[in-house]
Protein backbone atom coordinates (compact mmCIF):
# COMPACT_ATOMS: atom_id res chain seq x y z
CA UNK A 1 0.00 0.00 0.00
CA UNK A 2 1.32 3.43 -0.93
CA UNK A 3 0.15 6.38 1.16
CA UNK A 4 0.99 10.03 1.40
CA UNK A 5 -0.46 12.99 3.25
CA UNK A 6 -0.58 16.71 3.58
CA UNK A 7 -0.03 18.19 7.02
CA UNK A 8 1.40 16.08 9.82
CA UNK A 9 -0.39 12.77 9.29
CA UNK A 10 1.11 10.01 11.46
CA UNK A 11 1.61 7.52 8.63
CA UNK A 12 3.91 5.45 10.82
CA UNK A 13 0.69 4.15 12.37
CA UNK A 14 0.26 1.89 9.34
CA UNK A 15 3.24 -0.13 10.52
CA UNK A 16 1.31 -0.95 13.69
CA UNK A 17 -2.06 -1.63 12.09
CA UNK A 18 -3.62 -5.06 12.17
CA UNK A 19 -4.68 -6.26 8.75
CA UNK A 20 -8.04 -7.73 7.87
CA UNK A 21 -7.91 -10.48 5.22
CA UNK A 22 -10.88 -12.02 3.38
CA UNK A 23 -10.66 -14.85 0.84
CA UNK A 24 -13.32 -15.08 -1.89
CA UNK A 25 -13.86 -17.79 -4.46
CA UNK A 26 -14.21 -17.07 -8.19
CA UNK A 27 -17.95 -16.45 -7.77
CA UNK A 28 -17.16 -13.78 -5.11
CA UNK A 29 -18.49 -15.86 -2.23
CA UNK A 30 -16.72 -15.59 1.12
CA UNK A 31 -14.55 -18.63 1.79
CA UNK A 32 -12.58 -17.51 4.86
CA UNK A 33 -11.44 -14.49 6.87
CA UNK A 34 -8.90 -13.84 9.58
CA UNK A 35 -9.78 -13.02 13.19
CA UNK A 36 -9.28 -9.27 12.77
CA UNK A 37 -11.78 -9.19 9.87
CA UNK A 38 -14.30 -11.07 12.01
CA UNK A 39 -13.83 -8.51 14.79
CA UNK A 40 -14.11 -5.38 12.63
CA UNK A 41 -16.78 -6.29 10.11
CA UNK A 42 -20.47 -6.70 11.02
CA UNK A 43 -20.52 -10.39 10.17
CA UNK A 44 -21.78 -11.99 13.38
CA UNK A 45 -25.47 -12.21 12.56
CA UNK A 46 -25.08 -12.34 8.78
CA UNK A 47 -22.74 -15.35 8.65
CA UNK A 48 -21.37 -14.41 5.23
CA UNK A 49 -19.57 -17.67 4.47
CA UNK A 50 -20.59 -19.16 1.15
CA UNK A 51 -22.45 -15.90 0.45
CA UNK A 52 -21.55 -13.00 -1.84
CA UNK A 53 -18.90 -10.68 -0.43
CA UNK A 54 -21.21 -7.67 -0.72
CA UNK A 55 -23.82 -9.35 1.49
CA UNK A 56 -22.25 -8.19 4.75
CA UNK A 57 -21.54 -4.61 3.69
CA UNK A 58 -23.94 -1.69 4.32
CA UNK A 59 -26.36 -1.16 1.45
CA UNK A 60 -24.67 2.11 0.40
CA UNK A 61 -21.29 0.32 0.16
CA UNK A 62 -22.38 -2.65 -1.96
CA UNK A 63 -22.01 -0.89 -5.35
CA UNK A 64 -18.47 0.11 -4.37
CA UNK A 65 -17.50 -3.43 -3.37
CA UNK A 66 -18.88 -4.81 -6.63
CA UNK A 67 -17.08 -2.09 -8.60
CA UNK A 68 -13.83 -2.93 -6.83
CA UNK A 69 -14.18 -6.62 -7.70
CA UNK A 70 -15.19 -5.81 -11.28
CA UNK A 71 -12.04 -3.73 -11.68
CA UNK A 72 -9.86 -6.45 -10.15
CA UNK A 73 -11.43 -9.02 -12.48
CA UNK A 74 -10.21 -7.09 -15.50
CA UNK A 75 -6.55 -7.16 -14.45
CA UNK A 76 -4.26 -9.92 -15.78
CA UNK A 77 -2.82 -11.89 -12.87
CA UNK A 78 0.78 -11.33 -13.94
CA UNK A 79 0.52 -7.55 -13.98
CA UNK A 80 -2.37 -6.72 -11.68
CA UNK A 81 -2.04 -3.85 -9.24
CA UNK A 82 -4.35 -4.24 -6.24
CA UNK A 83 -7.41 -2.01 -6.57
CA UNK A 84 -7.89 0.46 -3.70
CA UNK A 85 -11.03 1.89 -2.16
CA UNK A 86 -12.21 3.66 0.99
CA UNK A 87 -15.43 2.41 2.60
CA UNK A 88 -17.35 3.98 5.46
CA UNK A 89 -19.07 1.67 7.96
CA UNK A 90 -20.65 2.76 11.26
CA UNK A 91 -17.98 4.47 13.38
CA UNK A 92 -15.15 3.24 11.12
CA UNK A 93 -13.39 4.10 7.87
CA UNK A 94 -11.71 1.21 6.06
CA UNK A 95 -9.02 1.26 3.38
CA UNK A 96 -9.56 -1.81 1.21
CA UNK A 97 -7.30 -3.33 -1.44
CA UNK A 98 -8.38 -6.17 -3.71
CA UNK A 99 -6.34 -8.47 -5.90
CA UNK A 100 -7.31 -11.37 -8.13
CA UNK A 101 -5.95 -14.89 -7.75
CA UNK A 102 -5.29 -17.09 -10.78
CA UNK A 103 -4.16 -20.59 -11.61
CA UNK A 104 -1.25 -21.57 -13.89
CA UNK A 105 -3.40 -20.88 -16.98
CA UNK A 106 -4.38 -17.42 -15.76
CA UNK A 107 -7.99 -18.32 -15.01
CA UNK A 108 -9.55 -16.57 -12.02
CA UNK A 109 -9.71 -18.80 -8.96
CA UNK A 110 -10.72 -16.16 -6.44
CA UNK A 111 -9.92 -12.85 -4.81
CA UNK A 112 -8.21 -11.59 -1.68
CA UNK A 113 -9.45 -8.47 0.09
CA UNK A 114 -7.03 -6.82 2.50
CA UNK A 115 -8.17 -3.90 4.62
CA UNK A 116 -6.88 -1.49 7.25
CA UNK A 117 -9.02 0.38 9.75
CA UNK A 118 -7.80 3.98 9.14
CA UNK A 119 -10.34 5.61 11.45
CA UNK A 120 -7.71 6.87 13.88
CA UNK A 121 -5.73 8.47 11.02
CA UNK A 122 -8.65 10.43 9.55
CA UNK A 123 -10.90 11.07 12.56
CA UNK A 124 -11.16 12.39 16.07
CA UNK A 125 -13.98 12.19 18.60
CA UNK A 126 -16.66 14.85 18.21
CA UNK A 127 -16.60 16.98 21.39
CA UNK A 128 -19.34 16.72 23.96
CA UNK A 129 -21.94 19.49 23.97
CA UNK A 130 -24.75 20.58 26.28
CA UNK A 131 -27.21 18.65 24.11
CA UNK A 132 -24.89 15.66 23.85
CA UNK A 133 -22.85 15.27 27.07
CA UNK A 134 -20.77 12.37 25.79
CA UNK A 135 -19.05 12.00 22.38
CA UNK A 136 -21.02 9.63 20.15
CA UNK A 137 -19.36 9.74 16.76
CA UNK A 138 -16.09 10.45 15.02
CA UNK A 139 -15.33 13.63 13.09
CA UNK A 140 -13.13 13.62 10.03
CA UNK A 141 -10.07 15.84 10.35
CA UNK A 142 -8.55 14.37 7.19
CA UNK A 143 -10.28 13.23 4.01
CA UNK A 144 -8.91 10.07 2.36
CA UNK A 145 -8.55 10.23 -1.42
CA UNK A 146 -7.50 7.63 -3.97
CA UNK A 147 -5.71 8.22 -7.29
CA UNK A 148 -3.59 5.84 -9.36
CA UNK A 149 -3.66 3.26 -6.56
CA UNK A 150 -2.23 5.79 -4.12
CA UNK A 151 -3.98 7.05 -1.00
CA UNK A 152 -3.59 10.63 0.24
CA UNK A 153 -4.97 12.09 3.45
CA UNK A 154 -5.79 15.79 3.10
CA UNK A 155 -6.51 17.94 6.14
CA UNK A 156 -10.11 19.16 6.17
CA UNK A 157 -8.86 22.74 6.67
CA UNK A 158 -7.44 22.56 3.14
CA UNK A 159 -10.75 21.50 1.59
CA UNK A 160 -12.78 24.26 -0.10
CA UNK A 161 -15.79 22.27 -1.25
CA UNK A 162 -17.11 18.78 -1.94
CA UNK A 163 -19.28 17.83 -4.90
CA UNK A 164 -21.38 14.69 -5.18
CA UNK A 165 -20.53 12.37 -8.06
CA UNK A 166 -23.07 9.56 -7.59
CA UNK A 167 -21.55 7.23 -4.94
CA UNK A 168 -18.32 9.24 -4.90
CA UNK A 169 -17.22 12.79 -4.17
CA UNK A 170 -15.07 15.36 -5.96
CA UNK A 171 -12.98 17.29 -3.45
CA UNK A 172 -11.72 20.79 -4.24
CA UNK A 173 -8.58 22.17 -2.59
CA UNK A 174 -6.43 25.14 -3.62
CA UNK A 175 -4.38 22.68 -5.72
CA UNK A 176 -7.41 21.52 -7.72
CA UNK A 177 -9.86 18.64 -7.76
CA UNK A 178 -9.34 15.23 -6.14
CA UNK A 179 -11.34 11.99 -6.00
CA UNK A 180 -12.78 10.52 -2.80
CA UNK A 181 -14.78 7.33 -2.97
CA UNK A 182 -16.83 8.10 0.12
CA UNK A 183 -20.26 9.50 -0.75
CA UNK A 184 -21.18 13.08 0.06
CA UNK A 185 -23.65 11.70 2.63
CA UNK A 186 -20.89 9.73 4.37
CA UNK A 187 -18.69 12.83 4.46
CA UNK A 188 -21.47 15.11 5.68
CA UNK A 189 -22.14 12.77 8.61
CA UNK A 190 -18.47 12.89 9.65
CA UNK A 191 -17.49 16.51 8.98
CA UNK A 192 -17.69 19.27 11.61
CA UNK A 193 -20.99 21.12 10.97
CA UNK A 194 -19.45 24.30 12.41
CA UNK A 195 -16.92 24.24 9.55
CA UNK A 196 -18.76 22.53 6.68
CA UNK A 197 -22.31 23.06 5.47
CA UNK A 198 -24.32 21.20 2.86
CA UNK A 199 -25.77 24.04 0.81
CA UNK A 200 -27.21 21.91 -1.99
CA UNK A 201 -27.95 18.22 -2.53
CA UNK A 202 -24.72 18.04 -4.57
CA UNK A 203 -22.44 20.43 -2.64
CA UNK A 204 -20.83 20.91 0.76
CA UNK A 205 -18.74 24.05 1.32
CA UNK A 206 -16.12 25.03 3.85
CA UNK A 207 -17.65 28.14 5.41
CA UNK A 208 -14.19 29.64 5.88
CA UNK A 209 -13.63 29.39 2.10
CA UNK A 210 -16.68 31.43 1.07
CA UNK A 211 -15.58 34.64 -0.68
CA UNK A 212 -18.90 35.84 -2.10
CA UNK A 213 -22.59 35.16 -1.63
CA UNK A 214 -24.80 36.60 -4.34
CA UNK A 215 -27.66 36.05 -6.74
CA UNK A 216 -27.89 35.27 -10.44
CA UNK A 217 -31.50 35.93 -11.38
CA UNK A 218 -33.58 34.04 -8.85
CA UNK A 219 -30.75 31.71 -7.82
CA UNK A 220 -28.41 32.17 -4.86
CA UNK A 221 -24.78 31.23 -5.49
CA UNK A 222 -21.47 31.01 -3.66
CA UNK A 223 -18.05 31.90 -5.03
CA UNK A 224 -15.10 30.41 -3.16
CA UNK A 225 -11.72 31.88 -2.35
CA UNK A 226 -8.84 30.89 -4.60
CA UNK A 227 -8.45 30.45 -8.34
CA UNK A 228 -11.50 28.23 -8.81
CA UNK A 229 -14.31 30.77 -9.31
CA UNK A 230 -17.11 28.62 -10.70
CA UNK A 231 -20.27 29.49 -8.70
CA UNK A 232 -21.78 26.87 -6.39
CA UNK A 233 -25.60 26.78 -6.22
CA UNK A 234 -27.41 27.17 -2.90
CA UNK A 235 -30.78 25.48 -2.40
CA UNK A 236 -33.59 27.88 -1.50
CA UNK A 237 -34.21 25.96 1.71
CA UNK A 238 -30.61 26.53 2.84
CA UNK A 239 -30.21 30.25 2.05
CA UNK A 240 -31.32 31.57 5.45
CA UNK A 241 -29.26 28.98 7.34
CA UNK A 242 -26.20 29.78 5.25
CA UNK A 243 -26.58 33.54 5.76
CA UNK A 244 -26.83 32.94 9.49
CA UNK A 245 -23.76 30.70 9.48
CA UNK A 246 -21.82 33.42 7.64
CA UNK A 247 -22.90 36.04 10.17
CA UNK A 248 -25.20 37.85 7.74
CA UNK A 249 -28.32 37.19 9.84
CA UNK A 250 -28.80 37.37 13.58
CA UNK A 251 -29.11 33.97 15.25
CA UNK A 252 -32.50 33.17 16.71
Amino acid sequence: MEVQATGNSPLYLFEKFEVGVIHLDAARNVVAMNDFARKVLPVGEKQPFDKLAASFHPERSKPKVNFLLDQASGCPVASSTPMTMIINIPEQVLLIKVTRLGDHLGATTGFVLVFYDVTQVVSQEAPATADRPTPVNLRLNRIPMVANHRVAFVDTAEVLSLESQAHYTRVLTREGFHFCNLSIGDLQARLDPAQFMRVHRCFIVNLQAVAELGREGSKTQIVLKGKHREPIPVSRSEVARLREALGLLAKH
